[in-house]
């Protein structure tokens, strides 16, 4: 496609806004609930993991193109356990540089010039840009508030005879939104009548609240047409090792490993093998994880509440989305870049995860939870300022 046309969509997608919230967090001083990545380090044990596989020589030099034998392993044991899905680790597993390499080595890999991707919106940024530099076309699905529930009619009626995958994320990002199982078998029907490809990002797969994260791979007709995406980085608290995989049926599989080879080629030899551990951790571990997320999660939504803010509480991800026309605020993008010296609180505008926002979504705006209670207890107490004196 011209390169024009790749750097006019890049431009569009709004990661440079993430870049900005973040700088101007730094230089007011403020607490940053923009980008999601957590203020505390993972498990001890897997990064003692880690550094012995440092020092001890293992990764150090290229590991294996499609990713070590031990976490190969560890992702197929990962998926019998809490999915009962066999995967076949020699052929059905990708190791790759985080969630967001195994999307674009997917896309690149399965969709010709011209073909469709439809995704619902608000879509994590990284779709559209990777499906323009597949040359595709990304076709959005409007999710709406209150929640953010997709529509599968409109679903149904975006499908064209160009339509090569169904991109489903789920825990949607930034929504929270987790997929029940009969809007899951819905989205199977669909694509088994139309002969799709399914790319199912589930990187938040162990970050649900009081509902069942359902893995689409796993419903009637959907194994032979799925891979299926997850990562270290949301489970472990470990975002910066870029630890990723792709699973699902040998021929999508080698398909992506062929693409993936001219991206990273490899990466992240000595945290794979510290991610192969913390894959065998205990049940206790990923239930603990989601039970002090959930406090976070409540905690700031009250707050946010409280402060004047329509809250749309998220059944998944460590994301939750407001609305701020109660606080007499039409445009999220102008309310997050004076927001820090308001408050000294930063967010991100949920406007920059569309492809053309309309007015619904320009007054919505995305804060994070994964963050240390006290550090959310007094973003809370400076939100409060935004509901006037007496509130505060």
């Amino acid at each position: 496609m011209p390169i024009s046309r790749v750097n006019s969509r890049l431009s569009e997608v709004g990661t440079s806004i993430f870049a900005e919230m973040s700088a101007l967090a730094a230089e007011t001083g403020s607490i940053n609930l923009g980008q999601g990545f957590p203020d505390t380090d993972g498990p001890a044990e897997i990064a003692g993991a880690a550094a012995d596989a440092i020092l001890s020589g293992r990764g150090n030099q290229y590991p294996p193109g499609p990713g070590i034998p031990e976490l190969r392993e560890a992702v197929s044991d990962h998926q019998k356990r809490f999915y009962g899905i066999d995967v076949d680790p020699g052929a059905e597993v990708l190791v790759t540089a985080g969630a967001t390499e195994a999307i674009a080595a997917s896309l690149l890999a399965l969709i010709e010039p011209g073909d469709e991707v439809i995704a619902f919106e608000p879509t994590y940024d990284s779709y559209a840009a990777c499906v323009a530099m597949a040359g595709g076309t990304h076709v959005p699905v409007t999710l709406h508030p209150p929640g953010f529930r997709p529509d599968m009619a409109a679903l149904r009626a975006a499908v064209t005879p160009r339509t090569r995958i169904l991109l489903l994320n789920s825990p949607h990002n930034p929504t929270g939104m987790v997929l029940t199982r009969e809007e899951l078998a819905a989205i199977a029907g669909l694509a088994v009548e139309r002969d799709l490809l399914v790319i199912s990002d589930e990187v938040y797969e162990h970050l649900v609240f009081g509902v069942e994260h359902i893995p689409v791979s796993t419903l009637p007709g959907m194994r032979e047409r799925t891979l299926t995406i997850s990562s270290a980085g949301k489970t472990f608290s470990f975002t910066g090792w870029k630890v990723g995989w792709a699973t699902g049926p040998a021929p999508l599989v080698a398909a992506a490993r062929t693409a993936k080879q001219f991206l990273t080629y490899v990466s992240s030899g000595p945290f794979q093998y510290a991610v192969a551990e913390a894959l065998k951790l205990p049940d206790s571990y990923f239930n603990g994880l989601r039970q002090d997320l959930l406090a976070k999660r409540d905690l700031l939504a009250d707050g946010l509440r409280s402060a004047g803010f329509e809250v749309y509480p998220p059944d998944g991800t460590y994301f939750i989305t407001t609305g701020i026309r109660g606080l007499g605020e039409e445009d999220g993008l102008e309310f997050c870049r004076a927001l820090p010296g308001r408050c000294a609180v930063a967010a991100i505008p949920n406007q920059v995860f569309y492809e053309a926002p309309q007015a619904e979504a320009r007054g919505l705006v995305r804060f994070t939870f994964c963050k240390k209670t006290e550090v959310l207890t007094e973003a809370v107490r400076r939100l409060g300022a935004l509901a006037g004196p007496a509130a505060a």
